[in-house]
């Protein structure tokens, strides 16, 4: 495979294998959002209820996610990783089943979907800084900028086709379908990990735990660039990428869609995604990763600033696809940011500092949205968060030549 090729991380075997478990198990995954957000949509009844229940259901994610990622990344630099995600895709895979037969004996309600989510968010807390830390030893370091993009279309090309399933199984079938499909799908993980090399922990020297948080927080805050990147990745968490989370309550209340309209919306964005991840992996090393950044940031922002003037499902395809393709290559940017200007023994407390931001702070910030579109509409809500995110992203790379040097 040619080293300029978007592949070319595939040719480690272990990165494979981890690559196509991923791909299996998102599929599941994506299903199970969509689903899950049509079900919490209809239940609610109105918009403003559907948009407060599923912003609460966010804060349930964000809680267990910002109380954990700083002890996952002390693990995540402390103990084999292999060991730590094979633990946590068990339990994922059992939170699945958990919701589906919940819901085949129509006992799922709304405390239920509640207690899951956040079962589910403990385990993601840390399974997302294990894995991520581990993908840039899986290959050699001029692969780590193309493996962190294959791992974002990992989770991203089974969005294309994930939420158009998922709606036409809750024709068929009803929501447990997607369920039971996810239970299964997460075990293609399991297996893929049980198949990899051991191992090591990165440092073996100890030092106690809460010191071990604060030094890694220290670094990303004393970095002169990082320091930007985690700022505005914080900002965009709260006022844009909980977007994601009100799609059912856009689409199911204030649009009036179905569950076939939901399912093509959400598919868009993941198409949008999916291209978003490819420019992530096919980035040229010698362009500065940070004009990826701002372009990318800024069409996210714009993107859900455009949906406060959209009033019909069909125009929200197409502002679904650029607002997925922004995210994504956003996401891909800071990671790759962050996990080539950390050293390998600060990486895993990096990274759970990212994924407390994007597992944590995302659903907290859809708490924050749904709370505000009950009170003023989703539409208002998209103008003032993507309007905020917009200003600052721009902020940050015109006003700080250091950011615009990586």
């Amino acid at each position: 495979m040619p080293e300029n090729s978007i592949f070319a991380a595939l040719r480690f075997r272990d990165f494979r294998l981890l690559w196509f478990g991923l791909m299996v198990s998102n599929l599941g995954t994506w299903m199970q959002f969509t689903a899950l957000g049509y079900f919490v949509a209809q239940i609610a009844g109105s918009p403003a209820r559907a948009a407060l229940d599923l912003g609460i259901i966010g804060g349930a994610r964000a809680i267990p996610v910002l109380l954990l990622s700083p002890f996952a990344g002390v693990v995540a630099d402390r103990f084999p990783r292999r060991r730590v995600l094979l633990a946590t895709n068990v339990v994922m895979s059992l939170a699945a089943l958990s919701l589906a037969i919940l819901s085949t004996l129509h006992r799922l309600d709304l405390g239920g979907v509640i207690a899951i989510a956040a079962l589910n968010a403990a385990a993601n807390a840390f399974d997302s800084p294990v894995r991520q830390s581990w993908t840039p030893m899986l290959v050699e370091r001029p692969f780590v900028g193309n493996a962190i993009g294959l791992t974002s279309v990992a989770f991203n090309a089974p969005a294309v086709i994930g939420p158009a399933l998922a709606g036409i199984l809750i024709v068929w079938v009803g929501v447990a379908g997607s369920f039971y499909v996810n239970a299964i799908a997460t075990l293609a993980v399991v297996v893929a990990i049980a198949m990899m090399a051991p191992s090591p922990p990165t440092i073996a020297r100890r030092e106690p735990v809460l010191a071990s948080i604060h030094g890694g927080i220290r670094f990303l805050f004393e970095h002169p660039i990082l320091r930007w990147i985690i700022g505005v990745f914080v900002v965009t968490a709260i006022f844009v990428r909980p977007y994601a989370q009100l799609i059912p309550a856009f689409i199911v209340n204030t649009l009036r869609g179905g569950p076939q309209a939901l399912g093509w919306a959400v598919a868009a964005a993941g198409i949008g995604g999916f291209a978003g991840a490819l420019v992530t992996a096919a980035f040229p090393s010698h362009v500065p990763r940070s004009l990826q950044w701002v372009i990318a940031g800024g069409a996210m922002a714009a993107g859900v600033l455009a949906l406060a003037t959209i009033w019909s499902v069909a125009f929200t395809i197409p502002v679904f696809f650029f607002i997925g393709f922004g995210t994504l290559a956003f996401l891909g940017a800071s990671n790759t940011l962050i996990q080539t200007l950390s050293p390998d023994e600060m990486r895993g407390r990096a990274v759970s500092v990212y994924t407390m931001i994007a597992v944590g702070v995302v659903p907290a910030g859809s708490l924050v949205l749904g709370t505000i579109a009950s009170r003023i509409g989703l539409h208002a809500t998209f103008a003032i968060g993507g309007g905020i995110a917009l200003a600052l992203v721009i902020f940050a790379y015109a006003a700080h030549p250091v950011v615009r040097s990586v």
